[in-house]
């Protein structure tokens, strides 16, 4: 159902979500981390809300001042009907893990514990636990997820933050986010309080977004030292905003280009930076094509398969976008009609003769094969990546 101005309902039923907390927390205690608005509190209270479950917001500000004042009361309040601890927003108050750690080991409870910074909690102690809680990395919404909701232009235009997806004023929303959360909220992580310089370092780091970034062309770019760019994307990887894709450096007859890419982990959110429209037959649409199929690699590695991600680029400039487990190339293209060059960087890999498999993933309507190439509407794709075709 839509809004007669075309938009979906602002207000949505809850949409199911990919990731089983119960069926997590049944096997072992977890870390689930993600940006600020992906909807990591909403599920909890859509899925684990009820008896035998004790939830702990740390954005409230009483619980905060309880906990922070006495952090033993976590363990003082739990009963015996207690199954699961949740604490949301763990990163607020990571003093809170010496206790989770006592609990896990004595009590045997099993804790969902939610953050938006791998910095703080590294820096509180997050490795007290030892392999005692798993981590999980959570994303905005994937196309399963939305089902007969998915508008793909709408998803490559304002990206697939939930409150921002079904927005009425999807745009007014990205730019408050932007300059909201992104700002502020990873300025107060205290790495950097030039927020002239971080402000015009992030537009630079968004129109690199998908790319092997020179750091000295967007240090000079940003106006800042090269130093600080690389601090600066340190930043924005430990705050989950960037996903580093490693290089495949298994080439061995050409030369392979080690450098990692980085993409912004929503596409709307890099699209709101960079100031662009998103428009069909465009660069900017192809790019932001490519970065929606990662979104969906990454969902599918971090909820279900753990399949590694890399990318192949070699001196010569050829170039495949994603390398699953070193058993499958893809290449992303957002034409609804392929031409024999757009095949030419598969062709050249083939000849490496190091994987089993090798896929065009674009927007044609139907499937078929070129030598050896398989070419893919990217909604077959995802069903059958959905359905564990490629591994894991």
């Amino acid at each position: 159902m839509t809004m007669s101005n075309g938009f979906p309902p602002a207000h949505p039923d809850f949409v199911p979500r990919t990731l089983d907390l119960q069926g997590l927390l049944e096997r072992k205690s977890h870390f689930l981390l993600g940006p600020r608005q992906t909807g990591k509190s909403f599920l909890i209270r859509h899925t684990l809300r009820g008896a035998g479950v004790k939830v702990y917001d740390l954005l409230e500000s009483s619980t905060f001042l309880a906990l922070n004042g006495e952090p033993e009361r976590i363990r003082q309040e739990l009963t015996e009907s207690d199954r699961f601890v949740v604490i949301d927003e763990i990163q607020r108050l990571p003093e809170l893990l010496n206790e989770v750690h006592l609990m896990i080991e004595e009590m045997g409870v099993s804790f969902l514990l939610t953050g938006s910074s791998a910095r703080k909690l590294r820096r509180g102690g997050v490795n007290l636990l030892g392999g005692r809680a798993r981590t999980i990395r959570f994303h905005p919404f994937s196309r399963s997820e939305l089902g007969v909701r998915f508008e793909l232009n709408r998803a490559l235009q304002f990206g697939l933050l939930p409150s921002i997806y079904f927005s009425d004023d999807p745009a007014a929303d990205l730019e408050a986010y932007a300059g909201m959360y992104l700002r502020e909220e990873i300025i107060a992580e205290g790495s950097a309080r030039n927020i002239p310089a971080f402000s015009r370092f992030l537009k630079v780091a968004a129109l690199c977004s998908g790319t092997i970034v020179n750091f000295s062309e967007v240090a000079s770019d940003a106006q800042v030292p090269r130093t600080t760019v690389h601090e600066y994307f340190e930043l924005l990887k430990d705050t989950l905003v960037l996903h580093e894709i490693p290089a495949w450096k298994e080439s061995a007859k050409r030369k392979p280009i080690r450098s990692s890419k980085y993409y912004f982990f929503d596409i709307g959110v890099a699209q709101s930076l960079q100031g662009r429209r998103i428009d069909p037959g465009t660069p900017e649409y192809g790019a932001a094509f490519e970065a929606y199929i990662l979104h969906e690699l990454k969902c599918d590695s971090d909820y279900r398969s753990r399949l590694p991600i890399s990318h192949w680029r070699t001196t010569s400039g050829f170039e495949v976008d994603f390398i699953l487990a070193d058993h499958t190339a893809i290449e992303v293209k957002a034409k609804e009609h392929l031409a024999p060059r757009d095949l030419r960087s598969l062709r050249a890999l083939m000849e490496e003769k190091a994987m089993e498999r090798y896929l065009c993933v674009c927007r044609e309507p139907r499937p078929r094969k070129v030598d050896g190439i398989e070419v893919l509407p990217y909604e077959l794709f995802l069903d059958r990546l959905n359905g564990g075709d490629f591994g894991g």
